[in-house]
């Protein structure tokens, strides 16, 4: 190959200078060469025999692989002993590399795993109290007990319907359970046509369809306006409101328990609406206060007027000033219905008279009661209803208490104090923005200081950041393209991650770590986003295969010191869909770790620069969970 000259052709009179700098050089190299001679022959004493060449070179290798013992001379030792006699070009740093041959393979788990949900399993559960349905709570499996294979898909899963679609078609491979479609057959919940179910959008209280059921809502209460963004769906069965709320620009956040009514959150999931496997039962709903905008109960059965109406006062924390709760089905509009229910007037009147005391007692307003509906309102500040406490004795307004704390606490039978407020107008904690301007709003938990360390300043800078970042990742990941619908954030700090994909058709699970240093969920909601608290430690309260794609932002450096992260990346894969992608942020030094674990997960995966280039510490890993599936049963 020619060698190009950039400075032209060489001159003539350089070439006696050159000749001279040859010989100099030339010297100094026979110098260096005797020398290096000299001194090896004075430190080396040839060996024996090939041997015990063999073993000088390759002793510590083969006293880590054999105990120590002497390397034997025979042929075969010999012949492993010269492999140690290689030149080594891998770089040295603090990070290990891991070798294929070293990376743990797990296993498939058995099929009978398939639909496996650790910490609302029903063997484990039925070991618990009953009373209050104990029982449906969170119970997760001791170390121990903890599964170290990977879960299976069903073997003929096929990739879901892309949204919209996905809103009223499922693959029944999928989610093989006809028994929805029997039992609720009269009810238009879910029908199996050919390999596919198809959700009417039907429900017990709204047999003309979701859509007709929220128009009529519409007509009691302004949905339409941005007034109500963010909802919760109490016993949502296969969250067929949630659904058909979207086209109102409404994030629905439904949760049922893992009961006889299988798979509902499963299905509710598969058709790409956000769903949590939950339940009312003693514990406070994993979410902060003033959350939501909206309360739903459709014939949920849950006995709101039991244990002095502590299941109100649960919602009462979670709902808004402002908010509204909506209750359709028993008992209301009774005397139509009451015998289709099987009940007395007697039984039915007592239950919706106590409803009404209650909600009396926590100073909501009734608005209205028509045909199936009835819809409360809580106040937008409690200047009234502590006056009201002379009154009404119980609940007595909590004192001394987080009511943002919900991660495994019970709840109290207290109603939850709105913060201060002097005028009689004002909405306690602010006011929120009409959506879509309340995403990129400052929200008042931000405003009024309530986060300590997050300021607006810091709320801007954030969503530039993920801006910037979410640009990068169109370059990385079809993240525009449709092929994801549900999205799981594990670490979401401000809720940037969510608001910067809000444009597209996805929706974010926007996940805090319940030990979190800076409790920011109450942030989130205020952004009219959803999302709930988190260890993740345990597992997460939903099916396998429910999310395209999850973002671990620092996820691992908050919990490499906590608990084994092999388990958290075996429950990363349980929730995650065939071919879905994760996209991890963290040090090189734990991606290296992570990227160990996960090749034996079969998952293809590639550790990147930071998006703002090589010399940041940070990287980034994205990894893509290969398609498989389990083995069918084979019949005896």
């Amino acid at each position: 190959m020619a060698r190009d000259y950039t400075g032209g052709s060489p001159k003539h009179h350089h070439l006696e200078s050159k000749k001279k700098r040859l010989t100099w050089i030339f010297g100094v190299s026979a110098l260096c060469v005797v020398c290096y001679m000299l001194g090896a022959w004075q430190t080396t004493s040839s060996p024996v025999n090939r041997s015990e060449l063999y073993q000088r070179v390759g002793c510590d290798e083969t006293s880590q692989n054999q105990g120590g013992n002497n390397v034997s001379s025979s042929p075969s030792a010999t012949s492993a002993s010269s492999s140690s006699l290689h030149l080594d070009f891998e770089s040295h740093h603090q990070v290990e590399i891991n070798k294929s041959d070293a990376v743990q393979k797990f296993p498939a788990c058995d099929m009978a795993y398939s639909e496996y949900t650790p910490c609302q399993d029903t063997q484990r559960g039925r070991k618990f109290d009953r009373k209050m349905l104990k029982y449906r709570e969170r119970h997760c499996p001791t170390k121990e007990e903890q599964l170290l294979c990977l879960i299976p898909a069903p073997p003929k899963y096929k990739t879901p319907f892309k949204w919209p679609q996905s809103r009223d078609f499922a693959w029944y491979d999928n989610i093989p359970h006809r028994e929805l479609s029997i039992e609720k057959a009269v009810q238009n919940w879910i029908q199996v046509e050919g390999d596919r179910f198809r959700f009417p959008g039907g429900g017990t209280m709204f047999p003309r369809g979701a859509g007709a059921y929220i128009d009529d809502i519409d007509a009691l209460i302004p949905l339409s306006k941005g007034n109500i963004r963010t909802a919760i769906d109490t016993g949502c069965g296969v969250a067929s409101w949630g659904a058909y709320l979207l086209r109102n620009d409404i994030l629905a956040m439904s949760f049922a328990p893992r009961d006889t009514h299988a798979a509902q959150v499963q299905f509710a999931l598969e058709r790409g609406v956000p769903a949590m496997i939950g339940v009312l039962a003693s514990k406070r709903l994993p979410y902060p206060a003033r959350a939501f905008d909206m309360a739903h109960c459709s014939r949920c059965l849950i006995p709101w007027q039991n244990y002095d109406g502590l299941y109100l006062i649960e919602v009462d924390r979670v709902l808004r000033p402002g908010g509204y709760w909506i209750l359709s089905g028993p008992p209301i509009h009774w005397k139509k219905h009451w015998r289709g229910w099987e009940r007395t007037q007697e039984d039915l009147k007592q239950e919706q008279d106590s409803i009404e005391a209650v909600a009396k007692r926590l100073c909501w307003k009734k608005v209205i009661e028509k045909n199936d509906l009835a819809i409360w309102q809580k106040p937008i500040n409690h200047i009234e209803c502590i006056k009201s406490r002379r009154v009404y004795k119980t609940p007595h307004i909590c004192k001394s208490d987080n009511p943002d704390m919900a991660w495994e606490r019970d709840m109290e039978n207290c109603i939850t104090p709105l913060p201060e407020t002097s005028n009689p107008d004002d909405v306690a904690g602010g006011a929120l923005e009409k959506w879509p301007d309340r995403a990129f709003a400052v929200p008042p938990r931000i405003s009024s200081g309530s986060i300590p360390g997050v300021t607006a300043e810091i709320l801007r800078a954030d969503d530039q950041l993920w801006k910037e970042r979410v640009e990068h990742y169109k370059r990385i990941i079809p993240i525009s393209k449709g092929r994801y619908r549900n999205v799981m954030d594990m670490n979401a700090y401000l809720g940037g991650f969510a608001a910067a994909i809000s444009k597209y058709p996805v929706w974010v699970m926007n996940t805090v770590p319940a030990n979190s240093n800076q409790d920011t969920l109450g942030v989130i909601y205020e952004r009219g986003f959803i999302g709930t608290y988190q260890d993740w430690c345990e597992a997460f309260s939903t099916y396998p295969r429910t999310y395209d794609l999850i973002h671990a932002g620092g996820v691992f450096s908050i919990y490499q010191d906590r608990c084994d992260i092999t388990y958290i990346l075996l429950e990363m894969d349980r929730i995650l869909r065939p071919e879905g992608t994760v996209v991890f942020r963290d040090t090189v030094e734990l991606l290296v770790k992570i990227k160990g674990i996960t090749d034996g997960m079969k998952w293809k995966s590639q550790i990147m620069d930071h998006e703002s280039g090589p010399f940041n510490p940070e990287k980034i890993l994205v990894a893509v969970k290969t398609y498989w599936t389990g083995e069918a049963k084979k019949e005896s």
